[in-house]
């Protein structure tokens, strides 16, 4: 067995091993709103040229109607992923008529909550579940939080990289169950290192003062031009209590130590009963509004700035997936828009997560305890509200240690792992010596290059983001989307809305019979729900 990083990276330092390293498969699922030009939400209906959003998988809705989210197939090639993700924003905003899509991923200006639009999926049961499974998620959070834009990144490793760690394993497991180990302890490596995301990839340290109104915060805003709050040294407002956090879920205590341990606290979560949500009552007056009064309606509800995945088969649920072939990928869920990319993520930002996930699949991760979760979470609120503060300290190992240090010894292991995937390249190299300046220099973090360009023009940060919004709407309007890829997007768009209506005319079940077989554990299409 392989003890230590430094052992791993001498396993595969040849060109076996450089190849089996460089098989990583990923993709890119980004959300964005839709905003009229005043910079106000669209409230209109799913645009019918992006196709039926229940059936099309490329371009879909989250929450809202207004809540764009464009899903890339998976790649081995960088560059093929960020053009394939331009192509679809390219596509897109070439049906939008006027409107564009809002570019950071705190909400644009909202004015009356009720006016968001909880997303349409149609009259099948498939569509009405998926509707009222948002539906209870604006009775639980409010509708604000929900239409907070992010990016997430879907992370594999090669077959090749799993065979060469296997056979130096000590083969206790099988080759699968190795497999779901091993990305659980990349799993706990990233929650213990999670902050350095929100370091240098929050970009969301301001916002519109019209996202809070009457919300109750701790918070010490300060205030920029007529509607601008904002922290001096934070990073991430996005991963704040004011954004995807859930205090009835603090409970649920969730174990990644195995796959096992983590479904069962999932298959638990799901059971859990809330009082707080049975406040809400499940169907009040002959009108549902949940799906359940449980502390997570359904699995897909549990907030978590990582998650171990696996493809769903035809009526399976993402834990039942999981369960019958462990995991097949991870999904890092901690990225906020990118302001400076018309897609919301750039090339340097993939090298680097290519990296970091690499390093926390290769390094030895032990088993995390109570002591180890509030450290956990005690590092990443420090660096969500004061990532950027000199003289930063964080918890290591029980000690405190200075953030800068502890990225500049992270930063030195990547640079070994970028060396060897680099081989005669230096693409990866040059992206960590990218993100090493916002190592010496937090101006140079997304979160700071936000704050210099709001306190150089001295605008409100709505102002500013619209003017970004509109610079990439006409830049994607002006990319050169070939008559092909374009025609292969309409008749994609078409066919999903063939499969809706073919959904819709086969759904004939009483809706509320459907929901007592689907939580039944009979079979239903789950992937559908999310």
């Amino acid at each position: 067995m392989l003890n230590s990083f430094n052992e791993v990276i001498g396993l595969l330092d040849n060109e076996q091993g450089r190849a089996a390293l460089a098989g990583m498969i990923r993709g890119i699922e980004r959300e964005a709103l839709r905003i009229e030009p005043s910079g106000h939400l669209a409230t209109d209906k799913h645009p019918k040229a992006l196709g039926a959003a229940l059936t099309n998988s490329r371009i879909t809705t989250d929450y809202s109607e207004s809540l764009l989210e464009f899903i890339t197939p998976v790649y081995q090639d960088i560059d093929a992923l960020l053009t394939d993700l331009t192509q679809t924003h390219a596509f897109t905003v070439r049906h939008l008529g006027e409107q564009q899509l809002w570019p950071v991923s705190m909400p644009c200006y909202v004015g009356d909550v009720a006016d968001i639009p909880i997303a349409d999926y149609g009259c099948s049961n498939t569509g009405k579940l998926k509707r009222l499974y948002r539906k209870g998620l604006t009775y639980r959070y409010g509708a604000q939080m929900q239409i907070i834009s992010g990016v997430h990144f879907n992370f594999s490793v090669s077959d090749d990289l799993w065979q060469k760690l296997y056979q130096v394993s000590d083969k206790r497991l099988s080759l699968g169950d190795f497999i779901s180990e091993s990305y659980f302890g990349l799993i706990r490596n990233y929650r213990r290192l999670v902050w350095v995301l929100p370091y240098l990839f929050g970009a969301s340290p301001a916002l519109c003062s019209s996202f809070i109104k009457d919300q109750k915060t701790d918070l010490a805003f300060e205030k920029l031009g007529k509607g601008t709050l904002y922290l001096p040294y934070a990073t991430s407002l996005r991963m704040s209590d004011l954004g995807y956090t859930n205090k009835e879920q603090e409970r649920l205590n969730i174990s990644y130590n195995s796959l096992g341990e983590y479904l069962s606290g999932i298959n638990a979560a799901i059971k859990m009963p809330s009082a707080h949500f049975e406040k809400i009552g499940v169907k009040v007056d002959g009108e549902f509004r949940q799906l359940n009064s449980n502390v997570l309606q359904i699995e897909n509800e549990f907030y978590s700035p990582i998650r171990a995945k696996r493809v769903t088969q035809a009526g399976e649920k993402p834990s039942q997936a999981l369960a019958r072939a462990g995991v097949e990928y991870i999904e890092v869920r901690a990225l906020d828009v990118n302001p400076f990319s018309p897609v919301g993520i750039e090339a340097d930002q993939v090298r680097f997560l290519d990296l970091f996930l690499l390093y926390c699949l290769l390094t030895p991760s032990p088993k995390s305890d109570a002591q180890d979760e509030a450290a956990i979470s005690e590092n990443l609120n420090r660096v969500i509200t004061h990532g950027r503060q000199p003289g930063l300290t964080l918890c290591k190992a029980g000690d405190e240690i200075g953030l800068k240090d502890w990225l500049e010894s992270l930063f030195g292991e990547l640079e070994t792992l970028a060396k060897l995937l680099d081989g005669e390249e230096d693409a990866y190299q040059q992206s960590l010596a990218h993100w090493y300046e916002a190592v010496q220099d937090p101006a140079k973090t997304l979160s700071g290059r936000v704050m210099s360009a709001l306190m150089a023009k001295g605008v409100d940060h709505s102002l500013w983001v619209k003017e970004l919004a509109k610079e990439y709407y006409h830049a994607l309007l002006d990319y050169p989307l070939s008559p092909k890829v374009a025609s292969d997007y309409e008749a994609a768009a078409e066919q999903s809305l063939q499969d809706q209506a073919q959904l819709e005319a086969e759904s004939v079940q009483d809706f509320e019979q459907y929901l007592a077989d689907y939580f039944a554990e009979a079979p239903q299409p789950i992937e559908q729900v999310v």
